[in-house]
């Protein structure tokens, strides 16, 4: 008997194994049919709450996804970088704040919670909490390059030159993008600044240091003749814009009549003239040609001027240059005839606005004032004055 109830002991433990492991299966399976069932419940109840117009519940909803499976932090930065483009920041940082504090998270999943978080914060205009979120991600070097054109932007907006060329200046070095034509604007604006407070040795400082940085910026050698002006000297004035025409040529005619003043103020009359014949020789610029026009006319009357003007026009037709024209011949007109060019003049004064201002050679932006940031992509040296074809 006692052989027998042995026996069967070794034949019953064979199946009792096998009995307890098939229950954890099937136990493990009811588990993972759990977890994979609530986990889009959750999401679908959160649509619905949305769907409802009821935001504050789906992200209550989503939230409590998120303790269920570390899995869903995507969705919830997409989520939140959703209701940041549509403009409900004050709801995209609620999600981004309640994802930085899961203990879960992993470190590159929490530096891109933080980068979230510091955009949010940059659109609700919130710049000291903006900045020290992409300093700290500048510091721990994740999302390091984003960061750092993100702390760019808060710093020209709050116009913080210092700190702008000093990020600027680690940009370049990170992304191996030459960044110096935009550090030269940056002491450019800080010339400005010293300008207007009569600081012009500071300016002079801040303008040298611009051309040091980026020996081509038109800006930086318009500005030093100011300073020039400012400080009475009217020769080194003359000598810094006459740079310009090896930095840009388009841009003379933004500085001709301010040559054309330091001249007179010299009581050069030689050097003026000589100077606009011989570099209306290399570059038909329309600002050149209509300064010259002038300084014609003083010297040698209103029919040189007119010869002048006409003969340009042959060579290179324009509105601007007819204008000119119809001007100096209204100053000798009389009676019908004058009547006649003034309803000729208003008519090409029209046409002339159309091409008169500044465009941005990389978004198309147009304005009538120079700006040297376009206020439509914000990227630096790309607004040129409209050339008149």
């Amino acid at each position: 008997m006692a052989f027998n109830v042995y026996n069967l002991l070794w034949l019953l433990l064979p199946l009792a194994a096998a009995s307890g492991w098939l229950g954890a299966r099937l136990d493990q399976k009811r588990r993972v049919r759990k977890n994979s069932f609530d986990l889009p419940s959750a999401y679908f109840k959160g649509l619905n709450f949305l769907l409802n117009e009821q935001p504050d519940k789906a992200i209550e909803v989503f939230t409590q996804a998120l303790e269920v499976n570390s899995e869903t932090v995507e969705t919830h930065l997409a989520l939140g970088n959703l209701f940041r483009r549509r403009g409900e920041v004050e709801r995209a940082i609620r999600i981004h704040q309640n994802l930085i504090a899961r203990p879960t998270l992993d470190k590159e999943q929490r530096s891109h919670a933080l980068l979230e978080l510091g955009q949010d914060y940059l659109k609700a205009g919130l710049f000291d909490r903006a900045e020290n979120l992409f300093q700290e991600l500048a510091e721990i070097r994740l999302h390091r390059e984003q960061a750092l054109r993100l702390l760019l932007r808060i710093y020209q907006q709050e116009r913080e030159w210092d700190k702008a060329i000093a990020t600027a200046r680690k940009l370049g070095r990170l992304s191996n993008q030459s960044m110096d034509d935009v550090i030269a604007h940056y002491y450019c604006e800080l010339a400005e600044s010293a300008m207007s407070k009569s600081d012009y040795a500071g300016a002079r400082t801040h303008v040298k240091a611009a051309l040091r940085s980026d020996n081509a910026c038109v800006r930086a050698c318009i500005l030093l003749g100011d300073i020039e002006v400012a400080c009475g000297k009217h020769r080194e004035a003359i000598k810094a814009w006459k740079n310009i025409e090896g930095q840009d040529a388009q841009f003379l005619g933004e500085v001709a009549d301010k040559i054309a003043d330091s001249y007179r103020y010299l009581g050069d009359e030689e050097g003026l003239y000589e100077f606009f014949r011989s570099a209306l020789q290399r570059h038909q610029v329309i600002g050149l040609i209509l300064a010259f026009a002038d300084i014609i006319k003083n010297r040698e009357g209103i029919d040189a001027a007119e010869k002048f003007v006409v003969e340009s026009l042959r060579r290179r037709p324009s509105v601007h240059g007819l204008h000119r024209l119809i001007e100096l011949n209204l100053t000798e007109a009389t009676g019908p005839g004058k009547d006649d060019l003034v309803l000729l003049r208003n008519i090409i004064e029209e046409l002339r606005e159309q091409h008169r201002g500044y465009a941005c050679q990389q978004c198309g932006f147009k304005g009538k004032s120079l700006h040297w940031v376009c206020p439509g992509c914000n990227r630096w040296n790309t607004i040129k004055p409209i050339l008149e074809e």
